[in-house]
């Protein structure tokens, strides 16, 4: 469901594993050249809370950008550690590593699911409707 934000989706309501900064980098990890538009749908953002993460995690030396024309390229601090106290050691790339792995998973049981729908169709053959 989309709501007011101009095509957004609905923002989540009470907690969630993974902070907003998190899933901002993630996105960009995938896509050094995307827009704020493109990472604030996919993170169910408002691109201003976006810029606002970005110039966080700039800030904090999580990630550089330098402009190509009209749109940025983003280069993400591989070996900075991470932030939190019960972090230490774990690097930017260690979790985007996990996150990554977690995205193939997913991706993989996405698609064995979307097979098993479309044997089933076929193994049911045409309706009767038709």
């Amino acid at each position: 469901m989309l709501g007011r934000m101009g095509g957004v989706p609905e923002s989540h309501s009470g907690w969630t594993f993974l902070t907003n900064h998190a899933r901002v980098l993630a996105s960009i990890a995938e896509n050094q050249n995307t827009r704020i538009r493109d990472i604030a749908a996919r993170c169910r953002l408002t691109e201003r809370a976006v810029q606002k993460i970005i110039s966080d995690l700039e800030e904090g030396g999580y990630l550089t950008h330098t402009r190509q024309g009209r749109t940025n390229e983003y280069r993400i601090e591989q070996g900075t550690i991470l932030r939190h106290p019960a972090d230490a050691g774990l690097t930017v790339a260690g979790l985007l590593s996990v996150l990554a792995q977690h995205d193939a998973r997913r991706d993989a049981q996405q698609d064995r699911s979307q097979q098993l729908q479309t044997a089933s169709l076929y193994e049911r053959g045409p309706s009767a409707d038709q």
